[in-house]
């Protein structure tokens, strides 16, 4: 037992070392201004180095570092400064989300909601069915960002429990399990056809034959084993590790009045009554949003922000009519205004981390980095025919696709570059194009929440600065690496032994590649 305390103790130290020493760099918007001239200088190094790399996408042309510190970059720089603002992704993504979530918010939907909810669930099943909701939220994209991790936190609050350790838990749960789910999601089809393309440059035959349910056994399982391994970690390590919370919001929860109660009701019923109206949208195959093909690949997909709002705003407008507290378009458009004034500091984030992200890519160095770790990986002379050395080349190749995850953050960029490389790689050994996109979504959802280059990074800090305004980059890390490096163990240990066992990942999806 004092031995266990011991162990405990030196993994407490360790992770307050890191908060100190990450608390102690700039503040987010500094740090990502100092990063983007890092980039211009590291460009004009590499340009006059003539470092370039075969581009792995187009056959036969080669890729150079662009000078940002040409007379032609810094023409770019300028010229680009707005678009690289409001093109940068999760600007749009976060502001559209928020005018549904902050009417039905201040509209005291979801305030009654959580009241509601934390009188009526047990408590020993909250830090599980927030897991498990955050692993979900994956159906909507990245929308799981904007909504469960701040309402992760008013959750715990509600319960008299930490509000990071809320906001934590749902962190997780989005963005380091986000490739697991009980259903197909957008990103299925969006890296399934991106392995089919890279597959058929081997052999187009077998390609043919794949289908984008080839992660869905492997996937399906997750969900449950990650619900346990985040509860595990939230309830013993996260949790007795922030302590108890002392900040002037204690969340303290009030039995629902009757007219709170039929405006849930009331909000419920326009709810089901907005999936439905969606569902006819899609379902059918006249649906607007259905498109001409598989429902996979409906344009439903990508509205999925609009939808969003709708299914917030609605419910929400629904019980401000019912409870009184909208009593015309006034009201709605105040509402929605003062939701936006509470979003100034990260749109001053959204433009410095724009610049940062267009630079990157502008550059090349992007590109650059996965090209090298890919030859890495092909350098290191595996031996196909022995399962324990084929074990280490997927392992190999999680922690370069890790390592890449930290400096490029969306999954289908990345995997548009490293698919054409390691996918054709696998095959030669003698891995099936299945088994490398597993390995690789593995490896870039449980590294998300330990990068703060991830785009959603920011705004989880700002969340989390709503209940503590020490919070930084250090306290974000250190709170999450617990989960990064549990999730990561028991991921690949599940991968081992699906390996092992050569079961299939998915409907016609091997392990092995027999072509």
């Amino acid at each position: 037992m004092e031995k266990t305390t011991k162990r405990r103790g030196f993994v407490m130290r360790s992770l307050d070392f890191i908060e100190r020493v990450g608390n102690k760099l700039p503040h987010p918007v500094t740090l990502f201004a100092i990063f983007s001239l890092l980039i211009i200088v590291v460009s004009g190094v590499f340009s006059s180095l003539g470092v370039q790399v075969d581009d792995p996408i187009n056959e036969g042309e080669v890729l150079q570092v662009k000078n940002l510190l040409s007379s032609e970059g810094i023409a770019y720089i300028f010229q680009s400064a707005v678009s690289n603002f409001t093109g940068f992704a999760p600007l749009g993504t976060v502001l559209v989300t928020m005018l549904g979530i902050g009417l039905a918010e201040r509209s005291g939907l979801i305030s009654a909601g959580l009241r509601g909810l934390v009188t009526s669930v047990p408590r020993q099943l909250m830090t599980a069915a927030l897991v498990f909701g955050g692993i979900m939220s994956s159906m909507a994209a990245d929308a799981g960002y904007v909504v469960l991790t701040p309402l992760g936190a008013v959750l715990f609050a509600g319960l008299g429990r930490h509000p990071l350790a809320g906001l934590a838990a749902a962190f997780a749960g989005v963005s380091a399990g986000f490739s697991a789910n009980l259903l197909l999601t957008s990103l299925d089809p969006l890296l399934g056809s991106l392995t089919q393309e890279a597959a058929a440059s081997v052999n187009p035959e077998y390609a043919a034959g794949m289908n984008y349910m080839m992660n869905y056994y492997f996937m399906f399982a997750s969900v449950f084993v990650l619900t346990i391994v985040g509860t595990f970690v939230t309830e013993k390590i996260v949790e007795p590790r922030l302590g108890e919370y002392k900040g002037a919001y204690k969340g303290d929860v009030d039995y629902l009045k009757p007219e709170e109660k039929k405006g849930l009701w009331a909000a419920l019923f326009s709810f089901i009554a907005t999936i439905a109206l969606v569902a006819l949208l899609v379902v059918p195959s006249w649906g607007p949003l259905r498109g001409d093909g598989d429902i996979l690949e409906a344009p439903f997909f990508h509205t999925l922000v609009p939808v969003i709002l709708i299914m917030f705003f609605i419910p929400g407008i629904v019980y401000g009519i019912i409870t009184k507290s909208i009593k015309n378009d006034k009201d709605v458009a105040n509402q929605m205004s003062d939701t936006m004034a509470t979003m100034g500091a990260y749109i001053v984030l959204a433009f410095v981390a724009g610049q940062f992200v267009a630079y990157f890519n502008e550059t090349k160095l992007g590109i650059v980095l996965a090209v090298n770790g890919a030859e890495l990986i092909q350098n290191l002379g595996f031996d196909s025919d022995n399962r324990m050395m084929g074990i280490l080349l997927i392992l190999a190749f999680i922690i370069v696709t890790g390592f890449i995850n930290l400096f490029i953050g969306s999954a289908s960029a990345k995997w548009a570059i490293m698919a054409p490389v390691f996918v054709p790689m696998m095959m030669g050994l003698g891995y099936s194009p299945e088994l490398t996109q597993l390995a690789y979504r593995i490896a870039d959802s449980t590294t998300n929440i330990i990068s703060p280059l991830m785009p959603y990074f920011a705004i989880v800090i700002a969340f989390a600065q709503k209940y503590d305004k020490k919070v930084g980059i250090g306290t974000l890390i250190s709170t999450m690496i617990p989960y990064s490096i549990f999730f990561t163990i028991v991921w690949v240990a599940m991968l081992i032994i699906w390996m092992l066992t050569g079961q299939p990942l998915g409907p016609n999806a091997p392990i092995e590649y027999m072509g």
